[in-house]
C-alpha cells in the first residue's frame, strides 16, 4: 500500500468506494480528452481528411483498447486476492507476469496491426479520399500499442493495490505533454503523422512513469532481473481478463451496428449522435469507475477470506453509484438542450440529440447495476457468466431489435428504445446469474478456509 491507497479490508465502505471510483472515472474522462485533442488539432489546423481518417479508424483501435482493459482486468483481480490474502510470494509472479505479459501482447498487436492495416482499411471501405491518411495514422499509433498495452497493465496493478490516484496522474501528464506538442507540431506544419507521432510519445511517457513507480514501489519490487513468466498466474490472468476483454469488445460492435442503423436516418441523426454520445461516455465514465471499484475491494476481501464483506461491498457500491450516477444523470437530462447546442445549432440536430440524452444518459443507472454486477463476480474469479450475458442479451437484443422493430418503423425513437431494453434484460438476467453463483461462492469460500486451518495447523 501507500499514500493514495485505503485500507479496503477494514471500516466503512461507502466513502471509500467513492474515492477509489473518482480518479478511475477522471481517468476514462482524461483518456477520451487526449484522443478527443487530436481530432480538434486535425480538424482545425491539418484538415477534414485528416479529421476523417481518424474518425475511419477509431472503430478499430476502440475494439483493440477494450481486449487491452478486459486483460488487465486478469492481472487486477489476481493481484487484488493475493493482497488481501497476504501472499507475498504470488503477489511477486503476478506482478512480473503481468508487466512481462502486458508488453509482448502490445509487440503482438503492433506486429499484427502493421501486417493488416492496408486489408482491413480495404475491409471498412474506407473512401479513396481518406486511404493514405486512414492508413498512415492507424500504421503509426499501432507502434503505441507495446506502451499502451503496459499503461493498462500498470495502472490495474496499482488499482489492485487499492491506488486509483496514480494512474490518474500518469495520465494527466501525458494528457498535458500530448496537447502541448499537438499545437507545437501543427504550427510547425507536420500534418497529421507529427500529430499521431505526439500521441504515441505520450502514451511512452505514461508508461514509463508507471513503470519507474512500480520498481520504486516499497511493497511490490518489481525488478528486471526477475522478469518471467508464472504460467499459473499467466492462464488465471487470461482466464479472468480474456472474458472481460470481450465483454468490451461484444459493447463495441453491438454499437458499429448501432451506428450503422443511425447512419440510415440522415446526417442529423448522425450529428447527433456524435453529440449526445461525447456527453454520455463520460458520464460511462463513472459507471465503469464504480464497476472497476466492486472488482478491487470483492478481489482483495476474497482473498483475504471475507466473504460477508465481499457481498456488503455489492450491495454498497451499488447504493453509491445508484445515488450518484442518477444525480449526474438527472443533471444532465435537465441541460440536455444546451449541451446539445455546444456542438449543433440546427433545430432538429438538437431535437435529435436531446431525445438521446434522454433516453440513453437518463437510465445510464441500469447499466451501472450491469457494471457493478458483473465487476463483482471478476473479483471472485467468474469473469465468464457476466460475459455470456452480456453477448446474448445486449448484443443480441439490439442486432434483434434493429433488424425487426427498427427495420419495420425506422424512427430515431424507435431506435434508442433498444438501449434501455437491452440493459434492462442484462441486468436482470445477470442479477439471476449473480444469485445463483453466490451459492457456489460460499462453497468455495468454506472449501478455502478450511485448507487456510488446515495450513495453520501444518
Amino acid at each position: 500500500m501507500n499514500e493514495n491507497a485505503d485500507n479496503f479490508l477494514e471500516g466503512p465502505l461507502a466513502g471509500k468506494i467513492f474515492r477509489f471510483a473518482l480518479p478511475v472515472a477522471f481517468t476514462i474522462i482524461c483518456e477520451q480528452l487526449v484522443s478527443g485533442t487530436d481530432v480538434l488539432i486535425l480538424g482545425r489546423f491539418v484538415g477534414p481528411s485528416a479529421m476523417a481518417a481518424v474518425g475511419n479508424d477509431t472503430p478499430v483501435l476502440t475494439l483493440l483498447i477494450s481486449l487491452l482493459v478486459g486483460l488487465s482486468l486478469g492481472a487486477n483481480v489476481l493481484l487484488a486476492q493475493a493482497i488481501g490474502g497476504r501472499k507475498e510470494r504470488e503477489t511477486g509472479k503476478i506482478l512480473h507476469t503481468s508487466v512481462l505479459f502486458a508488453l509482448l501482447l502490445g509487440l503482438a498487436f503492433a506486429v499484427i496491426g502493421e501486417i493488416v492495416t492496408t486489408p482491413l482499411l480495404t475491409l471498412l471501405n474506407v473512401p479513396p479520399e481518406v486511404q493514405n491518411e486512414a492508413e498512415v495514422y492507424l500504421r503509426i499509433f499501432f507502434c503505441s500499442m507495446p506502451f499502451l498495452s503496459l499503461y493498462n497493465f500498470e495502472a490495474a496493478l496499482f488499482r489492485a493495490m487499492g491506488d486509483s490516484r496514480t494512474p490518474l496522474y500518469a495520465l494527466i501528464l501525458a494528457a498535458v505533454l500530448n496537447a502541448v506538442l499537438d499545437l507545437l507540431t501543427a504550427s510547425l506544419g507536420l500534418g497529421l503523422a507529427g500529430i499521431v507521432w505526439v500521441t504515441v510519445l505520450a502514451y511512452v511517457l505514461d508508461a514509463v512513469v508507471l513503470f519507474i513507480l512500480l520498481v520504486r514501489h516499497p511493497g511490490l519490487h518489481l525488478s528486471l532481473r526477475h522478469m518471467m513468466f508464472a504460467s499459473s498466474e499467466l492462464k488465471e490472468i487470461v482466464r479472468i481478463g480474456l472474458p472481460a476483454g470481450v465483454q468490451g469488445m461484444v459493447f463495441s460492435v453491438s454499437n458499429l451496428v448501432i451506428q450503422s442503423a443511425i447512419n440510415s436516418l440522415g446526417p442529423e441523426a448522425m450529428a447527433a449522435s456524435s453529440a449526445a454520445f461525447a456527453i454520455e461516455i463520460n458520464i460511462y465514465a463513472f459507471v465503469n469507475g464504480f464497476g472497476q471499484a466492486a472488482t478491487t475491494f470483492v478481489g482483495q476481501n476474497f482473498g483475504a477470506l471475507k466473504i460477508r464483506r465481499c457481498f456488503d461491498v455489492t450491495k454498497k457500491t451499488l447504493q453509491v453509484e445508484t445515488i450518484f450516477v442518477f444525480a449526474v444523470s438527472m443533471a444532465t437530462v435537465l441541460a440536455a438542450h444546451p449541451l446539445i447546442a455546444l456542438f449543433a445549432k440546427d433545430p432538429l440536430v438538437i431535437s435529435y440529440g436531446v431525445m438521446r440524452i434522454y433516453m440513453v444518459t437518463g437510465v445510464q443507472i441500469i447499466n451501472g447495476v450491469i457494471e457493478i454486477l458483473s465487476g463483482s463476480l471478476r473479483g471472485y474469479g467468474y469473469s465468464l457468466p457476466p460475459a455470456l450475458v452480456v453477448l446474448f442479451t445486449v448484443c443480441g437484443v439490439r442486432i434483434i431489435w434493429v433488424l425487426t422493430i427498427f427495420a419495420a418503423a425506422p424512427s430515431f425513437t424507435m431506435l434508442l428504445t433498444c438501449y434501455p431494453l437491452s440493459w434492462l434484460a442484462t441486468a436482470l438476467l445477470l442479477a439471476i446469474v449473480y444469485r445463483r453463483l453466490r451459492q457456489n461462492i460460499i462453497k468455495n469460500y468454506a472449501t478455502r478456509l478450511r485448507e487456510e486451518m488446515d495450513l495453520a495447523r501444518a
